[in-house]
Formats: C-alpha cells, sequence, structure tokens
C-alpha cells in the first residue's frame, strides 16, 4: 500500500473508530512505527536469524539441535496453518458500520440494532467463493479431459459460484450474525442433505478434480436426482454466478429468521442488502480470462475502492411475515429453496451498510472470524426452516473443529461485553479473577439476567404433532420459481444462462448425467431452455413441457439484475485503461483522466512500456503499466486518445489492436478522440457500428456503446460533464453514461460480438 493509501486508511480509521475498533486495538502491534529489534516469542533478543548454530572448523559442519532460536522459528513456520473451511474457504472481508434509518421496525422487533437510529453498530462482512479450496483452480476440467491448470495452486476469485456474504454485527447486546450468500436460495431444503450436496459439487473423490467449479459428473448427477435444487442451479448458472465485484453483490440472508416486538407479537421475517452500485457480473469469456490474469481480482477490487475512499454501500431491507400469515401463499415461507416474492411481500429499507476500512492483517482477522447463524440478539430468533435448524448447530460445530472451542475469544469474534462462568480449554487466553466458576455461587457473581433487563427469551411457540421424517406438502413442488426466475431475465441474461448450463454439461462425460438434466429437469422450468441445451450438449430434444406441469407463464423485474441499475448514473470506482503510445495528445488524456476522475473514476494509463511515455508536445507522461502486463478484462472501459504517432503506433502493434478487440467483444465502453477514432474503426472494423468523423468537430457519436468524437479542445472540455448523460455534445458526458450502463448488451443481442475475434 502506498503511503498516501496509509494516510487515507488511518484517517478513516480516526473518524470511524468504535468499540469493535478500539478492541482490535488492543492486540494490534504497528510494526511500521517500532524500532524494537528481533526477539523470539519469549522475549529473548535475537541476534542472527540467517545461519543455524552449527559446528564448524571453518567448513561447513552439522547443525545443532541445540539451537532454540532456528527450532523457534521452523516450529512456528510449520504451524502456521489452520483447517481451512468446507466451504466458503477462500475469502476477502472489510471493516465498517451499519446504521438504520429509523424506528419503523419497532413495530416488529425490539432489538435495538433495528430500532435506534442513534447508534453506529461496527461490523465485518466477509465475501467468498463456496466450491472451491483456498487454491482452487477453475481450469482443473472434467475429469475425461485430463487436463488441470498450470497454476493448480493459485486460487481464483472470478469462477462461477456462489458467493458467500456473512456479517458480523457488534451489537451492545451482542455479536448478531447475518450467515448469508450473494443468492437468496439454495440447493436443498433440509440440513440433513448438506453433506451430500457438497460432496457432490466438491472435487471428484478418486482424482481431486475439478478444483472450483461445478462443471462435473457428480455435481449434475445430484442436482439431476435432485429436483428441489433446480431453483438456486437457475441462479447460479445465471449472471449471478461470476459477479464483477464483491461491492456489485446482493446480499441474502437465505433462512427465514422471526422478529419479536415489544408487545410479544412474532413475524417471519428474511434480510436483504442491496448494492449501492447496481448488480453486476461479468462475462464468461472474461470470467475465465481473469482466473489466469489476476487470480485475486475481487480481492483487490474491495481493497482499491476502499482505500480510494470509494466505501462499498449497501441498503438493508426486511420482508416480513406476521405469523397468523404464516400458511397465506401457495409456497412454504420456510423452504429455504423458495423466495418471498416481493410483489406479495414487499422489501421495506430500514437500515444501510457501510464498509470503510480493509483488514491490518489478513489471517487473524479474515480467517479467523467465525460466524454461526446461532449468533442472535433479543428480539431477533429463529423459524422452524429446516435448513436453519442444521445450519444452527454445523456452523457451531465447524468453528470449533477449525479455532477450537475458545473460537470466540479470537479478536474478530469478540463480543462488545461478555461475561459467563466457561473456563479452560484450548487456546483459553483470557485471565479471570475469583473464587467461582458457576451458578447459584454464595456471590452471586455472573447470574442470569432476566428478559425485562435485556436476557435474550425464546418466544413462546406452541407446538403439536408427530415425529417422524416427513416434509411439508408445500416442500413438493420445485419448478414454479425456477420458472419465474428464468422468464425475469433479460434476453441477454436468459442467453448466458443458456451458455452456461450449456458449457457445464459440456464437461459432463457420462451420457446418463446430462441427458438426466436436459430431459428430465429442464423441460419442468423452460421448454425453449430445454432446447436450447439440448441442441448444445445432446439428448433427447424435447418438444413440449412434461403432462405434470403447466407452465404459469410469469415473471417478476427484481429477479433480472437491471432492476438494480442505480437511479442516478455513476461511475463511481470504475476502473478506466487509457491506451497510449509515443505520441499521444497528452493535453487531451490529461483533459479526458481530470475529468473522469472528477466523476470517481479509477484511471490508469497503459502504454509500450511501464514508464515515461511521450506526448505529441510538451513533457512526457508516467505510463502506469505495459500492453503485456495487463487485459483489458481487468477495465470496465477503454479510452484511445488522439494524436497521428500515436495512432501508427497502435494500429501496428497487436497487442493494442487486441486490447480494443477483447474489450468490443466484452461489451464495454469504448471512447475515442482524432485519431484514435481510426484505431478503433480499424480494430473493429464493423459496418455497424457508427463512428465521427476523425477530422471533424466536437459533435459525439454513439454507437453499440462506442464513443467518439472528431476533437476535444479546451471548450470542449470546459463544457463537458455538466451530468453523467447522453447528447449530441460532451464527450466525457457521453462516455461516463455508457460506463454506467455496465456493459452494452445490444451489442451481443445484435450479434455483433461475434464477428470480431477476442
Amino acid at each position: 500500500m502506498t503511503s498516501i493509501a496509509e494516510s487515507v486508511k488511518h484517517k478513516v480509521i480516526t473518524a470511524m473508530s468504535n468499540k469493535k475498533v478500539q478492541d482490535l486495538d488492543r492486540v494490534t502491534t504497528d510494526t511500521t512505527t517500532s524500532s524494537q529489534g528481533l526477539t523470539t516469542d519469549f522475549g529473548s533478543k535475537i541476534s542472527d536469524t540467517d545461519n543455524w548454530l552449527k559446528v564448524s572448523d571453518g567448513g561447513t559442519g552439522p547443525s545443532l539441535l541445540e539451537d532454540h532460536i532456528g527450532r523457534e522459528k521452523l516450529h512456528r513456520f510449520d504451524h502456521e496453518r489452520i483447517p481451512e473451511r468446507v466451504v466458503h474457504a477462500r475469502g476477502s472481508a472489510a471493516h465498517g458500520y451499519f446504521k438504520v434509518f429509523d424506528d419503523s421496525a419497532s413495530k416488529y422487533t425490539f432489538a435495538p440494532v433495528l430500532t435506534d437510529p442513534s447508534r453506529s453498530t461496527p461490523v465485518f462482512t466477509r465475501f467468498s467463493t463456496v466450491q472451491g479450496s483456498k487454491g482452487s483452480a477453475v481450469y482443473s476440467l472434467a475429469p475425461s479431459t485430463r487436463l488441470v491448470c498450470p497454476d493448480a495452486g493459485v486460487s481464483q476469485d472470478t469462477v462461477r459460484d456462489v458467493r458467500g456474504f456473512a456479517v458480523k454485527l457488534y451489537t451492545d447486546e451482542g455479536n448478531w450474525d447475518i450467515v448469508g450468500n450473494d443468492i437468496p436460495v439454495f440447493f436443498i431444503q433440509d440440513a440433513i442433505k448438506f453433506p451430500d450436496v457438497i460432496h457432490a459439487v466438491k472435487p471428484e473423490p478418486h482424482n481431486e478434480v475439478p478444483q472450483g467449479q461445478s462443471a462435473h459428473n457428480n455435481f449434475w448427477d445430484f442436482v439431476g436426482l435432485q429436483p428441489e435444487s433446480a431453483h438456486m442451479v437457475m441462479w447460479v448458472m445465471s449472471d449471478r454466478g461470476i459477479p464483477r465485484s464483491f461491492r456489485m453483490v446482493q446480499g441474502f440472508g437465505v433462512n427465514t429468521y422471526t422478529l419479536v416486538n415489544g408487545a410479544g407479537e412474532r413475524h417471519f421475517v428474511k434480510f436483504h442488502f442491496t448494492p449501492e452500485l447496481g448488480v453486476h457480473s461479468l462475462m464468461w469469456d472474461e470470467a475465465l480470462k481473469i482466473c489466469g490474469q489476476d487470480p485475486d481480482f475481487h480481492r483487490k477490487d474491495l481493497n482499491e475502492a476502499i482505500e480510494n475512499g470509494y466505501h462499498a454501500k449497501w441498503t438493508f431491507s426486511i420482508q416480513t411475515i406476521a405469523e397468523k400469515d404464516e400458511q397465506k401463499f401457495d409456497f412454504d415461507i420456510l423452504d429455504a429453496t423458495k423466495i418471498w416474492p416481493e410483489e406479495l411481500i414487499p422489501l421495506q429499507p430500514i437500515g444501510e451498510m457501510v464498509l470503510n476500512r480493509t483488514v491490518d492483517e489478513f489471517f487473524p482477522e479474515t480467517e479467523q472470524v467465525a460466524f454461526c447463524t446461532s449468533h442472535v440478539v433479543p428480539g431477533i430468533g429463529f423459524s422452524d426452516d429446516p435448513l436453519l435448524q442444521g445450519r444452527n448447530f454445523s456452523y457451531f460445530d465447524t468453528q470449533i473443529t477449525r479455532l477450537g472451542i475458545n473460537f470466540q475469544q479470537a479478536s474478530p469474534n469478540t463480543a462488545n461485553r461478555f461475561m459467563n462462568h466457561h473456563r479452560d480449554g484450548q487456546h483459553q487466553d483470557r485471565i479471570i479473577k475469583g473464587n467461582v466458576n458457576y451458578w447459584p455461587n454464595r456471590r452471586e457473581i455472573g447470574p442470569p439476567i432476566e428478559p425485562k433487563n435485556g436476557g435474550y427469551a425464546e418466544y413462546a411457540q406452541k407446538i403439536q404433532g408427530l415425529k417422524e421424517r416427513v416434509r411439508g406438502a408445500k416442500f413438493q413442488e420445485h419448478y414454479s420459481q425456477a420458472e419465474l426466475f428464468f422468464n425475469s431475465l433479460a434476453p441477454h441474461e436468459q442467453a448466458h444462462l443458456v451458455s452456461a448450463i450449456s458449457f457445464e454439461l459440456s464437461h459432463c462425460d457420462d451420457p446418463i448425467v446430462y441427458k438426466t438434466y436436459v430431459n428430465n429437469i429442464l423441460p419442468n422450468i423452460s421448454i425453449d431452455l430445454a432446447q436450447a441445451v439440448s441442441q448444445n450438449v445432446g439428448g433427447a430434444l424435447p418438444d413440449h413441457p412434461p403432462d405434470t406441469r403447466r407452465p404459469h407463464g410469469k415473471r417478476s423485474d427484481r429477479l433480472s439484475q437491471l432492476y438494480y441499475a442505480p437511479k442516478t448514473p455513476t461511475i463511481a470506482s470504475r476502473r478506466i485503461a487509457i491506451l497510449v503510445a509515443d505520441g499521444f495528445n497528452g493535453k487531451e488524456v490529461k483533459a479526458v483522466h481530470a475529468a473522469l476522475d472528477g466523476l470517481g473514476a479509477v484511471n490508469f494509463l497503459i502504454g509500450p512500456r511501464r514508464g515515461q511515455v511521450n506526448t505529441d508536445s510538451g513533457p512526457s507522461i508516467m505510463v502506469d503499466h505495459h500492453y503485456e502486463s495487463q487485459r483489458s478484462t481487468l477495465f470496465d472501459a477503454l479510452f484511445v486518445s488522439s494524436g497521428a504517432e500515436h495512432a501508427k503506433a497502435l494500429v501496428e502493434n497487436g497487442r493494442a489492436v487486441h486490447w480494443i478487440r477483447e474489450a468490443f467483444g466484452h461489451c464495454k465502453a469504448i471512447g475515442a478522440i482524432g485519431d484514435g477514432v481510426s484505431v478503433v474503426q480499424r480494430a473493429i472494423s464493423l459496418s455497424d457500428v457508427n463512428f465521427a468523423d476523425p477530422s471533424g468537430g466536437d459533435d459525439v457519436v454513439t454507437s453499440y456503446g462506442v464513443v467518439t468524437t472528431g476533437q476535444y479542445g479546451v471548450a470542449s472540455a470546459m463544457s463537458d460533464v455538466v451530468a453523467i448523460a447522453s447528447g449530441p455534445k460532451g464527450f466525457v458526458s457521453n462516455f461516463a453514461y455508457e460506463i454506467s450502463k455496465h456493459r452494452c448488451w445490444d451489442r451481443e443481442m445484435d450479434g455483433l460480438i461475434s464477428h470480431v475475434a477476442f
């Protein structure tokens, strides 16, 4: 991190100091300001950390076991790793705060964290992939291919997968964990099936292939025989499975919880986080390439945004159903494979979460944080959701395996205050003075707290029934919401979903597997979907929906990512690549760079070398990266300036041309001025795309997300960027507008990208 970024981070920490930050400060050592030399763990000063103690007579003799300094160094290194999570092993995290807007939720709950607008509750949020290990590799393909990624020990962020979205809120009443995902449903209804679905999606047991993806026989065999997974499969195979950024995903609590208000009334509830920047995804070709080009893309993105002052922000909403209305719907509200349609149960925005501080050290914070669905505070409780009931047991058990029985003493897990009679166990580091460690005791130390004084009390729920291994009648319907999801997608989203399922099933080499899914599952969701996938991967071509189910044809705008586009266009934190060569128009680049920077974009100059690159007049400019060290996949948009010599050099450079073609193929905004227009025009070579006259005036032409103009002088710059919008004038304003749309999907749907090699 640069000194400037460190300074910004320090200011943020100081400004946002809260109880949790102060608690972390207590166990934080700042080595950047310490003048202390090396010591052993027991405090003895070390004079030599480079040479093992040996017997020497001028040459190299045997090393001595008595070297306690060398032994300690290796012992500590040998034991640095702890058991990784079985799922969600690879994660990234950040600190921040949660705050409600008002007390509107008090009609549902008495929990102050959800009703007291004067509070700012510290949070620690961890994002993760689910399937792969910490060292997973997406390029490992199906077992039959026997192909393994050359970087098979490297983890990738952009695999197709569910993303974990776990939030720990450090409330004054205790820690509250919302352990969710970026998808609102799950593969299974009952927690007893969790080992099965995870075993199926994990690498196949005979050869540990593939890592980091679900494109293999076992996963699709399982979901083809487990229809309850159909809805979740639709979500994962959609663009939701390859997000652009952690900052651009929704967060869902997935399970059904309960809220209890001051009058003792109970409501069922689901929790939602909606990103300020909108919900955006990568394209599949782009995601695959980023896996090799920058395996830590999402991690870097989160840190880069926060350190540049673009804090990640979500609106927090709830859906509530009164206890008396539980049976009012045609689906079971406790079924984790179902959403609560917003048309029936509207979202109620009640607060916001902001992430504004990166971690100081990855292992003790991101790796040792432990989330448990059973961590709730008074006013929030559990439902009979059978998946949640099992998670409440499993998560607690998992953390004990990973971190020991005292896992809640690790810094990111400690509550603001706690008192109990728990003692001893592995990794106990609390010293508790006193001569009693039980209740009741003669000194009345550590008594239970009555509910009226804040003690947790379970809701008095009446239960009557038979002890059976069964599921309710409404749990038997599996396809209605899967169809609703597919119907609700925009045309480009549907096309991507077809391609994704086709890709996955094409890597299944057992005909039973792919034929089962194509013939038995997909026709129940959409006959058009089934036919499209069948043509790609094989299997009987279905010609009508199953007789057992009639399609309902319903759709919901809220299930498409397009619905969540920011109401006010923004390019805040978007990464813009400015492609230059010797002889580029320096004044023009500086003007466009400044204008985009003023709108919140993060700009990078990409040139023939990292270092000084000559302008057409005046001093040279320092370039951030060279053509080969980065790719267009790592940026949101591309700009090419004017300059005759520079334009000639770009056209003659195959890699530079590929930058433009690839950005075009991934539907990204491309901007060009003057001679740069000719460069883009020649790289794309499509008559369907209209361009401005390279030698013309400052009128702007926008065509399929390609924004061009003939010149950009002082007058143009001074009148530009009044607002991010389209229009006949204002190059940056128009360019920013195209960037704010994330991608130009018409370019794909009209078939243009299929004519460009990238």
